[in-house]
């Protein structure tokens, strides 16, 4: 007797800005149930826009990350809530000294569920008063995400000694393993 192959898992995609692509790739990636994560670009009216392109602010298009996740490991909502942790949804169009319409914070949801969950999780953080201004990210239909160019990908596993991931990305790296510890995979240190 054979036994009927296991169901595929499925698998569901989180689609966020919250600033540097570096930085959101090197955070996402280490959570439990966390498949892949893409950087690149989305949420502009250029078509297959260069990372030229969009560092000058004018494609539209915002440094986002494409995670592909499975929802029997990770939810949406603890997804989001890293997502508020690790970047400040404050500030229009800016973290910290990276400042443009393409380091903008937005939720690209897929689905009307992912779409109510980020509203959702909007108002709890506005209503739990952790940060003194309200949160600006924006809340957007999910239409085309753009790859970017390979030199992006893992840049932060690739160029740790870099200043840049020394002194922006280390800190949202120290949070999430001070923070998220449980989430964590079990192959990833700092």
């Amino acid at each position: 007797m054979t036994e009927a192959p296991s169901p595929k898992p499925q698998y569901e995609t989180a689609t966020l800005a919250g600033g540097c692509f570096w930085c959101t790739e090197a955070v996402f990636k280490r959570l439990k149930g966390v498949i892949s994560v893409m950087p690149g670009y989305t949420g502009g009216e250029v078509a297959n826009p260069t990372y030229e392109q969009v560092s000058s602010g004018r494609s539209g298009h915002a440094e986002a990350i494409q995670i592909l996740f499975d929802p029997s490991v990770i939810s949406y909502e603890k997804l989001l809530e890293v997502f508020w942790a690790v970047h400040d949804p404050t500030t229009r169009d800016q973290q910290g000294n990276d400042v443009g319409p393409q380091y903008r914070s937005a939720i690209f949801y897929h689905s009307e569920e992912q779409h109510e969950a980020a509203i959702q999780s909007i108002e709890a953080l506005d209503a739990s008063g952790h940060y003194p201004d309200p949160v600006v990210t924006e809340v957007v239909r999910f239409t085309k995400f753009y790859e970017a160019e390979q030199y992006h990908r893992d840049y932060y596993d690739s160029n740790r000694s870099n200043s840049y991931c020394r002194v922006v990305i280390d800190p949202k790296i120290r949070k999430l393993f001070a923070e998220f510890k449980a989430n964590l995979k079990d192959d990833h240190e700092t």
